[in-house]
């Protein structure tokens, strides 16, 4: 359930879903598949880093109909993903997207500390 004072501001979204951040609650939220998901910050990287390591390759080669799909249960929240090929693909892209967004905010935010304001 989402907090009805949650302050969310979209880091990234595609056709497939977005992700945002929640500057009241230290959250990103995740919206995909038809639902929404929170996760902690470390969380959040750390699905990415599962998702990352699904081994699509494996699941196209493999003739077995349970390498259709794949279960992937996020640590520290109620939500499991049933995800299939398009799926991964969809949620990788996102999930990129996403940690770019992250990272350029960092860079800029420290290249605004770093440069001394000019006031004339």
């Amino acid at each position: 359930m989402i907090c009805p004072l949650a302050n969310f501001e979209e880091v990234y979204k595609t056709d497939h879903g977005a992700v945002y951040q929640c500057s009241r609650q230290n959250c990103y939220w995740l919206e995909f598949a038809g639902s929404t998901t929170s996760f902690r910050v470390s969380d959040f990287f750390g699905f990415k880093k599962n998702i990352d390591a699904i081994d699509i390759s494996a699941m196209i080669i493999d003739p077995s109909r349970t390498a259709d799909f794949t279960i992937v249960m996020p640590f520290r929240t109620p939500r499991c993903f049933v995800l299939g090929i398009n799926d991964v693909l969809n949620l990788r892209e996102l999930l990129d997207g996403a940690k770019f967004m992250i990272e350029l905010n960092s860079v800029v935010q420290s290249c605004l500390k770093a440069t001394p304001s000019r006031v004339a």
